[in-house]
């Protein structure tokens, strides 16, 4: 993992002005319909796009910079927020625009742009659109654009991963395997949590840390204005054990989540998360791994360029 600290390249606006390079995931998608639409925006880009396929275990970061190296002026992410997320972190620091091709299943980050989710339509937006800086921030170095969060979630993900080979990727499956987890016990997490240099201990089954004002928007959540403000919103979950998590999804659904009651809202440009622990399973914009711990997650001003309508 690259830290965006560690990226030299400067954007020096040394590009080819017509070139757009397509990096495509192939694990993403909803089946034969995201296929066609795909091929439809290829076509609606025409000779100025080059596709590169990338598949499970492949860079996608080295492939967005060996491609902003190579002179591109966009490259485009044709996938999930996984996707878009690992061709951001390869892109931060380049000259090279981000693209938008959505291709996943809840499609947050753009959503949150205004980008339409087909992606011939979005394709169109690659053409005529504009260039647009934006904050990020990032996890232990690593770029999200939507959230990371420690405890329940990760483990959630585990589960929608058994769920969608059974089931397919839909977002019925995507809620089932959130029922599936809920079922199973779940030990809470003791940390402690440094927020811009104040410490505070918690046990939760749940922090989560927002950058979506689209997400938290769907979700009827509080920190909108922060998230705008370019800072992060800290979420701490406040109800442990199987009852409370199930009334706690079942508030979040209905969108009346209430803080103080459900959760605590911390806003920061920088939290440090001490679990304990040596290792912590993190899940960052729907991808997993493993982080020793403390983890840091930080703010990152103006590190990209991104296609907007």
């Amino acid at each position: 993992m690259k830290d965006v600290d560690e990226m030299a390249a400067a954007r020096d606006g040394s590009v080819e002005a017509n070139r757009i390079v397509v990096i495509r995931n192939r694990m993403s998608g909803l089946g034969e319909a995201a296929r066609e639409s795909l091929e439809a925006a290829i076509r609606t880009l025409g000779d100025r796009a080059e596709v590169v396929e990338v598949d499970p275990g492949d860079d996608i970061g080295a492939k967005a910079r060996e491609a902003a190296k190579s002179g591109a002026a966009i490259v485009a992410a044709a996938g999930g927020d996984g996707t878009i997320m690992g061709v951001a972190q390869g892109l931060a620091g380049s000259s090279a625009a981000l693209g938008v091709l959505p291709l996943g299943t809840f499609n947050f980050f753009a959503r949150g742009l205004g980008l339409p989710e087909d992606a011939e339509e979005a394709a169109r937006v690659l053409s005529q659109g504009r260039r647009m800086p934006m904050s990020l921030a990032a996890v232990d170095g690593q770029l999200f654009l939507n959230n990371v969060s420690m405890g329940i979630y990760p483990a959630i993900l585990q589960e929608r991963e058994a769920v969608y080979k059974s089931w397919g990727r839909s977002r019925l499956a995507a809620y089932w395997s959130v029922v599936k987890t809920f079922l199973k016990a779940q030990a809470p997490l003791k940390v402690t949590l440094d927020v811009d240099g104040r410490q505070r201990r918690y046990v939760t089954p749940l922090i989560f840390v927002a950058r979506s004002a689209f997400q938290l928007e769907h979700f009827n959540l509080p920190g909108k204005s922060e998230v705008e403000r370019d800072r992060l919103a800290i979420f701490v979950g406040s109800r442990t054990g199987r009852a409370g998590l199930f009334l706690q999804a079942w508030h979040l659904l209905r969108g009346t989540m209430k803080e103080g009651r459900d959760f605590d809202l911390l806003p920061a440009d920088r939290v440090r998360v001490d679990t304990r622990r040596r290792t912590v399973l993190v899940a960052c914009d729907g991808e997993k791994f493993r982080l020793p711990s403390p983890v840091t997650v930080e703010m990152k001003k103006n590190v990209i360029d991104v296609v907007v309508p």
